[in-house]
């Protein structure tokens, strides 16, 4: 599209709308990395400082080294583990939950698994607030023994994103033309084979659109990580809650740690994005 052609269909209010939509989006990452960069007198000032004049290389060093900063009576929390602890979870957590969604969701669409009940109930459970099963979930866990486990966390992250992919996954199973699986049920294959060989290459790009959304959620879930983890496994979430000593938070750090936890996903999503594309496009055309 031409810059003519989408002056004409924006119009100045819509320019001024997007230009509003761009700075409300983009300024909060401006300013987590802004306050990475500061050094400790201008975290907290009035007026607030934007760029500082000097760049505070030490909130980085810090939360690798965790060496103590000279005004405060404690260490700033390393790092390290929580990054391999997530990455873990968030991991393993999304691969269980898109096996999970890909199999219900082949049910749901090809199957009218539940009739028009089970779809709702899936909904419903994703809306859900995860609060309202957490202290069940903790007390199951006490009882047989998956408190401050990775597979203990890694199965919570799946249960409570499997109806978001399983969700996703149908809605992209469902502009594939069931006759192609027909088709090739009558060259042989089975229902399961054609369902795996046939329709499921032709949804990559959705898989993978689904796999980064369901990863986003994983990485950043706070809740249950915080409630089913006591100290052994600590998530990049719960870490940056610990960025708060005898002397307030501690902002440089803790958004230099902010800044660290977002990189995996830009990469993760320069990675993987012409898959992503591709499947955030799926469907947009109707047949």
């Amino acid at each position: 599209m031409s810059e003519e052609v989408l002056e004409e269909k924006l119009g100045i209010s819509g320019w001024i709308v997007l230009v509003i939509g761009l700075i409300l989006t983009l300024f909060p990452v401006f300013w987590i990395i802004s306050t990475s960069i500061k050094p400790m007198g201008q975290w907290l000032t009035y007026p607030p400082v934007f760029i500082p004049e000097t760049i505070a290389v030490e909130n980085y060093v810090n939360i690798f080294t965790g060496a103590a900063l000279l005004t405060t009576f404690a260490n700033v929390p390393m790092i390290t583990d929580s990054i391999v602890d997530s990455a873990i979870c968030s991991v393993f957590g999304t691969l269980f939950s898109i096996a999970i969604g890909v199999l219900a969701a082949f049910g749901v669409s090809r199957h009218r698994l539940g009739g028009e009940f089970f779809p709702v109930f899936l909904l419903a459970a994703r809306m859900a607030p995860p609060i309202a099963a957490v202290i069940p979930l903790l007390i199951l866990y006490s009882v047989i023994g998956l408190v401050d486990t990775y597979i203990g966390l890694i199965l919570a992250y799946a249960c409570f994103t499997s109806p978001y992919s399983t969700w996703m996954i149908a809605s992209f199973i469902d502009e594939v033309p069931i006759e192609l699986e027909q088709s090739a049920q009558v060259d042989g294959l089975s229902t399961i084979e054609s369902h795996f060989k046939v329709t499921l290459p032709l949804i990559k790009g959705g898989l993978v659109a689904t796999s980064l959304f369901v990863f986003i959620l994983n990485w950043s879930e706070f809740l249950l990580a915080l409630a089913l983890t006591h100290g052994d496994i600590i998530t990049i979430p719960v870490q940056i809650r610990s960025f708060t000593v005898y002397s307030g938070i501690l902002y440089g750090p803790q958004s230099a740690f902010g800044v660290v936890a977002i990189i995996p996903l830009i990469i993760f999503s320069l990675i993987i994005q012409k898959h992503l594309v591709r499947g955030l496009t799926f469907g947009a055309v109707k047949r």
